[in-house]
C-alpha cells in the first residue's frame, strides 16, 4: 500500500463522489475492515500462499478456490500494469524528453532487479520509499492548511464528507469502487503466509494496522484536497482526464513547485514502490496456481539461493510490461484497469466471506459467531453493493472473464484433470516458520 495513493486517482473518486471524496474513503475503509477480519479467519485455518484462492479452495471445494484464484487474477496480473502506466503518465509530464513508454520500461526492470533479490531487498526498498511519502504528504499537509486559513481554495466545509445536493447510495457505493483502488495492497500480507515468522496472527495484525493507519491517512489527505479544488462543478461534470486533479490542487496550495514535487512523489510511489510489492504478491499467487498445476507448473519454480519464485516473478514483468504499453495507447486505458482492478479485488473478497461462513457451518460452527457469521455477511453485503454500482463496462469484462475461467473449469473436468490442492492443511495452522525456504526447484 502507498500512504499517497489517493494523489493519482483524487480526481476520478471526486466526479464519482459527487465531491464527497473523504467520505469515499471513510466507507472504503470500513468495508476493507470487514475483509481484513475474514482474512485473519482463514490465513489462521489455512497458512499457506495463494489468500482468497486457497482459502475458498480448502473451505468450500478445490473447483471454487479455482474460480476464485481465476478472478483475482484480473485483480493480481492487472494491477502492476495499471501502476506503472499510471507513474509513466506521471514522470512523463514532468520530464517529457522521456515518452511514456520509456518510462513503463524503466519501471518493469527497476522491479522486476529488486524483486528478484529477494524478500530483505524488497523490505529494505520499501522502508526508503515509505520515509519519503510520509515526507511529501507532511509537506503537502502543511502547507495546504496553511493556505486554507490563508484564503485559498473554498475554505472549510464538511462537503468532503457530505454534501446533500450529490448524495446518494449508488453515488457513494459507485464511488467507494474506484476509490477502493488504494487500499488493495493490504490482502497481499495474506500471499506471504509461507515467509512469515511469529506466527499467522501477525498477517492479521498488520491487516487491521495498514488499513487503519493508511485510511486515516486517505481520508485527511483528501479532505484537505477538496476543500483546495477552486472549480468542484465543472470537476465533477468533466472528470480528470489528465490525472492531474490532485497536482493542481497543490499549485493552488504552494505555486508549482509543490506540483511538481507531488507528481514525482506519485509517480515513484506508483511506478516502484507499489508496483514492486504488486509484482511480488502476483508472482506468488501465480507460484501457489502452478504448484496446484491449476496454472503451468513451470510458475511454481523457486530459486535456491533466495527463496523467490523466480519464474513467476518474470511472467508477472512480461505480462505487467505489454499491458502497459497496450493500455498506454488507449485514451481510456486507465480508467478501465482501474475499473478492472477493483472489480476482480471486490468479487474475490466476497468469495472469501462466504467462504468463511461456509467453513463455519461444515465444521460444526465451532468459532465465534461475530467473526465468522455475522462480519462476513455484513462485509458481503458492502461489497455486493459497490459491485452492482460499478463502471458497467467493468461489469461486463468482469464477467466476461469469469464465464472464461468457467469454461476453462469445465475442459479441465472433462479431461479429467479436476482442480487439487497441496500443501498445508488444518493441522498445520499456526506455525512460526516460514514455508516457501524449503521449497526449492
Amino acid at each position: 500500500m502507498v500512504v499517497i495513493a489517493p494523489f493519482g486517482i483524487f480526481g476520478g473518486v471526486f466526479q464519482a463522489s459527487g465531491g464527497m471524496v473523504a467520505l469515499a474513503y471513510l466507507i472504503g475503509m470500513v468495508a476493507m475492515m470487514f475483509t481484513a477480519s475474514s482474512y485473519a479467519v482463514m490465513v489462521q485455518a489455512y497458512p499457506t500462499a495463494g489468500s482468497v484462492y486457497t482459502y475458498a479452495g480448502r473451505a468450500i471445494s478445490p473447483s471454487v478456490g479455482f474460480i476464485t484464484g481465476w478472478t483475482i487474477l484480473l485483480d493480481y496480473v492487472l494491477i502492476p500494469g495499471l501502476l506503472g502506466l499510471i507513474a509513466a503518465v506521471s514522470m512523463a509530464s514532468v520530464l517529457p524528453a522521456i515518452p511514456v513508454w520509456g518510462w513503463i520500461v524503466v519501471f518493469v526492470i527497476v522491479n522486476t532487479i529488486l524483486n528478484l533479490l529477494g524478500i530483505k531487498a524488497t523490505k529494505r526498498a520499501m522502508r526508503v520509499f515509505l520515509v519519503g511519502e510520509l515526507a511529501v504528504l507532511g509537506i503537502y499537509l502543511v502547507i495546504g492548511i496553511k493556505a486554507l486559513a490563508g484564503g485559498a481554495g473554498r475554505g472549510f466545509s464538511w462537503e468532503p464528507f457530505f454534501n446533500a445536493h450529490t448524495f446518494s447510495l449508488s453515488v457513494a457505493a459507485g464511488a467507494v469502487s474506484v476509490a477502493a483502488l488504494s487500499y488493495l495492497g493490504f490482502d497481499a500480507i495474506s500471499m506471504l503466509a509461507e515467509e512469515t515468522r511469529g506466527g499467522v496472527r501477525q498477517i492479521g495484525r498488520a491487516m487491521y494496522a495498514v488499513l487503519g493507519l493508511t485510511g486515516l491517512l486517505f481520508i485527511v489527505q483528501t479532505f484537505v484536497a477538496a476543500l483546495l479544488v477552486t472549480d468542484p462543478a465543472r470537476l465533477i461534470a468533466d472528470g480528470d482526464p489528465a490525472g492531474t486533479a490532485f497536482y493542481d490542487t497543490a499549485r493552488v496550495a504552494g505555486g508549482p513547485w509543490l506540483a511538481t514535487l507531488t507528481a514525482v512523489a506519485t509517480a515513484l510511489a506508483w511506478g516502484i514502490a507499489n508496483n514492486m510489492v504488486a509484482q511480488l504478491a502476483t508472482s506468488r499467487l501465480l507460484y501457489a496456481m502452478g504448484r496446484d498445476r491449476q496454472l503451468p507448473a513451470v510458475l511454481a519454480g523457486v530459486s535456491r539461493g533466495r527463496s523467490v519464485p523466480v519464474n513467476a516473478v518474470l511472467f508477472t514483468a512480461v505480462i505487467s510490461l505489454v499491458l502497459s504499453l497496450y493500455m498506454a495507447s488507449r485514451a481510456d486505458g486507465i480508467a478501465l484497469l482501474v475499473s478492472l482492478v477493483n472489480f476482480g479485488a471486490m468479487t474475490s473478497f466476497t468469495v472469501l466471506h462466504v467462504a468463511v461462513v461456509w467453513r463455519w457451518f461444515a465444521t460444526g460452527s465451532t468459532g465465534g459467531v461475530w467473526r465468522n457469521l455475522v462480519v462476513p455477511v455484513i462485509g458481503a453485503g458492502i461489497l455486493l453493493t459497490v459491485i452492482i454500482n460499478a463502471n458497467i463496462a467493468a461489469q461486463k469484462v468482469g464477467l466476461a472473464w469469469i464465464s472464461a475461467g468457467l469454461l476453462i473449469l469445465a475442459v479441465l473436468h472433462l479431461l479429467g484433470r479436476r482442480p487439487r490442492l497441496s500443501g498445508l492443511d488444518d493441522t498445520t495452522a499456526g506455525t512460526d516458520e516460514p514455508v516457501m525456504a524449503g521449497r526449492h526447484a
